[in-house]
């Protein structure tokens, strides 16, 4: 059972609201981004972020990623200067930076001990407004862990279980996004999506060679 679906195309609006109310209530919500489905719970609610590695099966030691409105948002949770992002944000870059003293973060099992969060601001106006409505969102991609991610609102919510809010975008079926360590000098790709290393230089970002 796929759940209530919301035509997040046609009412924009609506759907945020819908959404916020859900994820306020600790429920998981299926979203479109600029890339993937994914499903997204608030990023300090434990139990919910629990609840999706549940339903995803995927390994409690691999945290979730954080999806911000803006560098506003993403300033909050880490003391890293995000300057060289204005060019790459929004869009397909999940950058891993340290996070910021007494901020609290839920984004797995395993996950409790680290010090660094994954950020990302998506190129999609719906994402962006339920971050800035509700707070930043512990996401993952919609799909069982080890499996490729539906492109259809309806697969990517039967892949995680079904029976939660879907808002439907669409298709989604772009590529992941690039992921670039912060945390050291020069940065580092740890996955290569559509923002490569040439894109990232142009930026003002230095970047190792892979």
């Amino acid at each position: 059972m796929t759940g209530q679906v919301v035509d997040a195309v046609a009412d924009q609006a609506g759907a945020v609201a819908t959404a916020a109310a859900e994820l306020r209530a600790g429920r998981p919500v299926v979203l479109p981004t600029d890339t993937v489905y994914g499903v997204a719970v608030p990023a300090d609610d434990a139990a919910a972020v629990g609840d999706v590695f549940e339903r995803k099966g995927r390994d409690g030691a691999k945290p979730m990623a954080v999806l911000v409105a803006d560098t506003r948002q993403a300033a909050g949770l880490t003391d890293a200067d995000l300057d060289v992002l204005v060019d790459l944000w929004p869009g397909p870059l999940t950058v891993v930076v340290n996070r910021a003293a007494g901020v609290e973060l839920h984004l797995g099992p395993g996950a409790g001990h680290l010090d660094t969060v994954g950020l990302r601001c998506p190129d999609h106006d719906l994402v962006r407004a339920l971050a800035d409505e509700v707070g930043p969102l512990a996401t993952t991609s919609a799909n069982r862990a080890g499996e490729p991610s539906p492109p259809t609102a309806a697969g990517a919510a039967a892949a995680v279980g079904g029976n939660l809010l879907v808002l439907d975008g669409g298709r989604c079926d772009g590529i992941p996004s690039t992921v670039v360590d912060l945390t050291v000098v020069p940065a580092r790709i740890l996955r290569e999506g559509v923002i490569d290393a040439v894109t990232l230089s142009a930026a003002g970002l230095e970047v190792a060679p892979r």
